[in-house]
């Protein structure tokens, strides 16, 4: 039996997988336990399209940002071309991690144990002394074409860099086709980076903040203060890989009490399996999150917002929508911590139970995750 399937068993599935109308949650182990943690680096992210960074952060040739897909060291390079390509972030040499920290590297990725070059498409250039005296000397037999770094797969969609290290997963175009029907007539071109919010590290398992996301259950309690968004007023989208919930208003009831500090306007919420994150807020304004798991119980996450209509704001508009998200985050996290915190109780055992009708899509993310693991 696999790792993942005694871990699974062990995490008492059965009342997960319970028929009847009212479904019950993973259980305290997808959250909390190593074995489970290990098996999602190991099979979950590796296997799957996962959101690495923003394009805007590199926009030059040369710039190269390292991320973490689980375990495994990614390297993202913007090339002379214009394009930006992932390699695993390894020298082929002594598999030394080639850059630490994001940087702009010029016109080679030099590695700083043995100086082996590669260019920034990978190929290598340069093993100085590699066969003896003379600093172009090589082993015989040894062909550097062979050499290069190693290729990840990466797509770069509007300002959000996905990469798949398996090479296993669905072609990119079906991956994000399911958001991008839902955001037809919408003329990415026009979009304008109003900033980056770093929220830091939450307590919390990565798994909450998205399921935080997908389900509307929480909006009109959580959020009374910074939305105004009734609950009966929104959707479930459940369209396989493509989870979360919609609303729509009337303009008389959009625009909130006027002021700027509250969010009431028709919205989309939309992830992709397993860890893209978009809001489309009407008329003018979309966001993205990026969660990076760090652990069972820590995830790193930022915001990218954009004003969708070619707008740009001054900065003091900027920093009034800045704050309105951190606050909506800021009653998240509370909430996500908690479950957290939650899942040490005893009582937590069997999963608590979903509602069938505003949380189906939380269980469908749920059922995926399950999925992933046990292929």
């Amino acid at each position: 039996m696999s790792l993942i399937a005694t871990d699974l068993a062990s995490a008492s599935l059965e009342a997960f997988n319970e028929p009847g109308e009212v479904k019950r949650g993973l259980p305290p182990e997808a959250y909390t336990g190593e074995a489970f943690w290990a098996e999602e680096k190991a099979r979950l992210f590796p296997n799957n399209w996962v959101l690495v960074g923003f394009a805007h952060e590199m926009a030059n040739a040369g710039d190269a940002m390292p991320v973490n897909v689980g375990d495994s060291p990614v390297l993202l390079v913007r090339n002379r071309d214009n394009q930006i390509n992932a390699f695993h972030n390894v020298c082929r040499h002594r598999c030394l991690k080639l850059v630490d920290e994001p940087m702009n590297v010029g016109r080679m990725l030099k590695c700083p144990y043995h100086a082996w070059a590669y260019g920034l498409d990978g190929e290598l250039r340069t093993t100085p002394y590699f066969g003896g005296d003379d600093p172009k000397s090589v082993p015989e037999g040894f062909d550097a074409k062979e050499h290069g770094l190693t290729p990840v797969r990466c797509e770069v969609w509007y300002d959000w860099i996905f990469v798949n290290i398996s090479g296993d997963a669905q072609p990119f175009e079906d991956f994000i086709a399911p958001v991008k029907n839902r955001l037809q007539g919408m003329d990415f071109d026009q979009a304008k980076l109003v900033g980056v919010i770093d929220l830091g590290v939450v307590d919390t398992n990565w798994k909450f903040l998205m399921e935080n996301f997908i389900e509307p259950y929480h909006v009109q309690f959580v959020h009374a203060s910074t939305t105004d968004q009734p609950l009966v007023d929104h959707y479930i989208v459940d369209d396989g890989h493509c989870q979360g919930s919609a609303v729509d208003l009337d303009d008389s009831d959009e625009g909130g009490d006027g002021s700027g500090n509250t969010l009431a306007v028709s919205s989309r919420y939309l992830t992709l399996f397993p860890n893209f994150v978009f809001g489309r807020y009407f008329p003018d304004q979309m966001g993205v999150h990026l969660n990076v798991p760090l652990g069972p119980d820590k995830t790193l996450q930022r915001r990218a917002i954009y004003m969708t209509d070619g707008t740009e704001l001054d900065a003091e508009a900027a920093e009034k929508l800045k704050k309105l998200w951190v606050d909506v985050h800021i009653e998240d996290h509370e909430m996500c911590i908690r479950l957290q915190e939650g899942r040490k109780s005893q009582v937590a055992q069997t999963g608590g139970v979903l509602s069938p009708h505003w949380e189906r899509s939380v269980r469908n993310f749920q059922e995926q995750v399950v999925s992933a693991l046990s292929e």
